[in-house]
């Protein structure tokens, strides 16, 4: 199977299809917890996921979007907490979606058919995904699998070869990832991409508010430093 760097990911490599969405995670050896190129992010107030919820998405985004040389993965840069909040607001809610049915299952191309919002997925497809582990590896949830297997798991969800009891593994996964790539590349305001990890991994200099002298500077190195909507730190300000 090709491997895919973060950067040819996050560019839309992998929209190719199928398994080489799971390449990413091969790329390279995840750092410890603790990531010396990162500081420890403020403790976050989380509104939705519950603390077993928590340590499946970080589990995950570890997987999907690690640690490598380049810098942080999703989950040091505040994927977790971005996703938390997406999943307590209108995203999660499906304030803006048709969710009346029916619930029949569709094709690709119709997108997302089924009965639940966001959150509500999430709830269900994590409870299925960690009791199908506990049955299946010791009795353990999957935060407390070795990477190897959690990327076993992760690729049974991908391809829809694990079934869960109340959601689509397949659906949830589809999910996970975008919103694993959501968090990593939106706005440091939105909980994610802190200290501009995703942005400057992909050479994104940040919403300047004109560039007006720079337009025509081409083949010249942009000098200039990222900005956020919030300032140039890339940092936002959680509730404790």
């Amino acid at each position: 199977m090709e491997k895919l760097t973060r950067r040819q990911l996050l560019f839309g490599a992998a929209s190719a299809g199928g398994s080489g969405l799971l390449a990413l995670w091969f790329g390279g050896k995840a750092f410890a917890q603790t990531n010396p190129l990162l500081p420890d992010a403020a403790p976050a107030k989380f509104s939705y996921l519950t603390s077993a919820e928590i340590a499946f998405v970080d589990a995950a985004l570890d997987r999907l979007i690690p640690s490598d040389k380049l810098g942080p993965g999703a989950r040091e840069s505040g994927g977790t907490w971005f996703i938390d909040q997406q999943l307590a607001g209108p995203f999660g809610r499906g304030d803006r979606w048709y969710m009346q049915g029916p619930w029949r299952e569709g094709t690709d191309e119709q997108g997302y058919q089924l009965k639940y919002t966001p959150a509500q997925l999430y709830r269900a497809a994590i409870r299925g995904i960690d009791d199908y582990c506990r049955a299946n590896h010791g009795g353990k949830a999957f935060a407390g699998l070795p990477a190897d297997v959690q990327d076993k798991v992760l690729q049974g969800l991908e391809g829809g070869k694990i079934a869960l009891r109340d959601a689509s593994g397949k659906d949830f996964f589809k999910m996970l990832l975008q919103n694993a790539q959501e968090s990593f590349l939106a706005d440091p305001i939105y909980g994610g991409n802190q200290h501009f990890t995703g942005w400057k991994l992909i050479g994104f200099p940040g919403p300047r508010y004109n560039y007006v002298n720079d337009i025509e500077q081409h083949g010249k190195r942009y000098t200039l430093p990222t900005v956020g909507l919030s300032g140039r730190d890339g940092v936002v300000r959680r509730r404790t």
